[in-house]
């Protein structure tokens, strides 16, 4: 995964994820939408054949909810992982 900043402020975050596909953008952007101070998410993938899907972020502090939702999303990724472990 390589990350590349297109545009970034405090409240508006708009980057690259070269080498990722919608399966993680798409559980990215559910789960900034969770957060009460995020007030849009979305990505986009602009031409198929490219790949490089965009994240646009717009929230009262980008930085904080992006680093919220990534906390969030391996502490679930663990919790998933030590289940399938106790069960295999």
């Amino acid at each position: 995964m390589e990350l590349k900043i297109i545009e970034e402020s405090k409240n508006r975050l708009i980057f690259e994820l070269k080498g990722e596909d919608h399966t993680f953008c798409n559980i990215l952007v559910k789960e900034l939408q969770k957060d009460s101070s995020v007030k849009a998410a979305a990505y986009r993938i602009d031409h198929p054949l490219a790949r490089i899907p965009t994240i646009i972020l717009e929230a009262d502090d980008t930085k904080k909810s992006l680093k919220k939702a990534i906390s969030n999303l391996r502490k679930e990724s663990q919790d998933f992982l030590s289940k399938v472990s106790k069960e295999l």
